[in-house]
């Protein structure tokens, strides 16, 4: 999405977020977990843009497991699910994050789509960085070792949108990186609705509620 469609967020939820980093000197760690096209990469790229001096963008995707892993594992067919990801690492990188020298970078690996495959040391997070925004399906998951995220984070924010609008953005997603309509919305029902469910289960974990409207994440 180019940058000027990207839509605006509401004041009440920036104002929260400024809340948020008023609250001391700190580093602050603000999760965004949500189903499948809920629009997550949409607002922590616009929450990074209202808070550009202080923050930085720290995706869960980045510990997706390689396609060769996932054919090792026999996985392939489900990749996106929980146990499709390097969780553990995930969690050892918030535990980094939140204990950051002040002479030292860490560096996150990111989750490139054109190529189906993570890119270690891809996003270097600065020690002066304020505001850490991590975005990903199971951050509100209490299984294994996704239950070690929630405390890691000053909050932890649902992000939802309607369905039929959900559907077709990731529709859409899985068509622009080379699947058929077919096959897109074969793997929409089988992969990712049973992971939307599992996710949706996890919502009363969240500190707060952020809803698109239509128009806005259109």
């Amino acid at each position: 999405m180019p940058h000027s469609a990207i839509p605006s967020v509401p004041a009440q939820h920036l104002e929260r977020v400024a809340a948020l980093l008023a609250q001391g000197e700190g580093r602050k760690l603000l999760g965004l977990a949500g189903p499948p096209g809920a629009g997550k990469s949409t607002l922590a790229l616009r929450l990074q843009r209202a808070f550009a001096d202080v923050a930085q963008v720290v995706p869960m995707d980045g510990f997706h497991l390689a396609n060769d892993e996932l054919r090792r594992l026999g996985r392939s067919q489900r990749k996106g699910a929980p146990d499709t990801f390097d969780a553990d690492g995930y969690v050892a990188l918030l535990r980094r994050l939140r204990h950051q020298r002040d002479d030292e970078i860490v560096y996150a690996p990111a989750f490139h789509r054109e190529i189906e495959e993570a890119v270690a040391g891809a996003i270097p997070i600065l020690p002066q960085t304020r505001l850490i925004i991590t975005e990903g399906n199971y951050l509100l998951l209490e299984e294994g070792p996704w239950a070690q995220v929630v405390p890691l984070l000053d909050e932890a924010w649902y992000v939802e949108v309607n369905a039929p609008l959900r559907n077709r953005r990731l529709a859409q997603r899985h068509e622009e990186f080379g699947r058929s309509r077919e096959e897109a919305l074969a793997w929409m029902a089988q992969t990712d609705e049973p992971n939307a469910r599992l996710i949706d289960a996890s919502r009363p974990r969240a500190t707060h509620l952020f809803h698109w409207d239509e128009g806005a994440a259109a």
